[in-house]
C-alpha cells in the first residue's frame, strides 16, 4: 500500500485522535449508524463491568458523520499499528469510501474501525434506557463511560451533525443527573 491514507472516526477518534495527522475534516460515510453496541473492558469499563461505545451497523439510506485524518506514507504503518492495539477490544479494520461535507469524494477508501457481532465484546441491542444504566454505572482506564458519551455528543454538535442515538442517549444521561442520581462526569 503506497501513497497517502484517509482514517474515519466516529467515536473517540473525534475528539481524541492520539495520532499525528497531515489534514483533518468533516466527512461521513454513506450506509452506516452510529450505535451503542459494543462492550468496552479495556477503555470505558473493565470486564466484569464493560461500558458500552459506538459501532456501526448497517443501514441502507443511512448517512454517519464524523472526522477524516489523512496521514502521510511514512507514518501511516506506525499509525494503523497503533490503532490496531487502541481498538483492539473487538474491533476490525474496514474501508468505506469518505464523503466531503459538501458531498463530493474525499477518498475512494478511508480506514475506519467496525466491531461486528461475531467478537466477543459486542453487546448488541438494547434499550436506550437500558444503555444509560449500564453507562451510568461504567467506567475503566480511560475515564468514565458518561463522559464518552457526552463528549462525543459535543463533537458531533461541533460538527453540525445530527445523530439521534447518541442526543437520545445524551438528553438521558443529563435529565438522570438532573433528578439528584448518581453524578456522572
Amino acid at each position: 500500500m503506497s501513497g497517502e491514507a484517509w482514517i474515519f472516526g466516529y467515536g473517540s477518534l473525534v475528539w481524541r485522535p492520539a495520532f499525528a495527522f497531515e489534514e483533518r475534516q468533516p466527512a461521513y460515510i454513506e450506509g452506516w449508524s452510529r450505535r451503542f453496541w459494543q462492550g468496552s473492558t479495556d477503555h470505558r469499563g473493565v470486564p466484569d463491568a464493560p461500558g458500552r461505545v459506538v459501532t456501526l451497523v448497517r443501514q441502507p439510506a443511512a448517512r454517519c458523520v464524523g472526522l477524516a485524518y489523512r496521514v502521510e506514507p511514512e507514518t501511516r504503518e506506525r499509525i494503523f499499528a497503533d490503532l490496531d492495539a487502541r481498538e483492539r477490544g473487538g474491533y476490525a479494520q474496514h474501508r468505506e469510501r469518505l464523503h466531503r461535507a459538501d458531498g463530493g469524494i474525499l477518498a475512494a477508501e478511508g480506514l475506519l474501525y467496525v466491531a461486528t457481532a461475531d467478537n466477543p465484546n459486542y453487546l448488541g441491542p438494547a434499550s436506550l434506557d437500558a444503555i444509560a444504566s449500564q453507562v451510568r454505572a461504567s467506567s475503566g482506564p480511560s475515564g468514565s463511560n458518561v463522559e464518552y458519551v457526552l463528549r462525543l455528543a459535543e463533537s458531533l454538535r461541533a460538527l453540525d451533525a445530527v445523530d439521534d442515538h447518541v442526543f437520545e442517549l445524551e438528553r438521558r444521561l443529563r435529565d438522570g443527573r438532573k433528578r439528584g442520581g448518581k453524578r456522572c462526569a
